[in-house]
């Protein structure tokens, strides 16, 4: 059995808080955006989020497009 997957659609780069700072930091070193400010989006509702355990997963590009200004 042969199992196809659609290779036309957008994978979600879902990340942790802890790892959205990191991929913060590596894009731009001098980062004011800290893990502790992305928590709090992610608990005050402003971003969306799935709850994996008892970790939060959050899609980057939701983070990066919310931080500059083209949140949808």
């Amino acid at each position: 059995m042969t199992t196809e997957i659609n290779t036309n659609r957008n994978i979600p780069r879902m990340r942790t808080v802890h790892e959205a700072a990191e991929e913060m930091k590596r894009l731009d070193a001098n980062t004011a955006v800290t893990e502790y400010h992305i928590r709090r989006l992610v608990l005050d509702g402003v971003l969306p989020k799935i709850k994996a355990g008892k970790k939060y997963l959050i899609n980057l590009d939701s983070l990066l497009d919310y931080l500059s200004g083209r949140e949808g």
